[in-house]
């Protein structure tokens, strides 16, 4: 799963093991990305 540092700005990738802590900085404040699908739901 992608997360982004909220520091930095880098994509990171969690090991399942590893901890929550950005490789790079050492920040420790992911940020979720969206997935860019739209979703379309009908309203009758």
């Amino acid at each position: 799963m992608s997360y982004k540092c909220s520091r930095c700005k880098r994509d990171v990738e969690l090991d399942e093991y590893g901890g929550v802590r950005c490789p790079y900085c050492g920040h420790r404040v992911l940020l979720k990305e969206r997935s860019r699908d739209v979703k379309e739901v009908d309203v009758e």
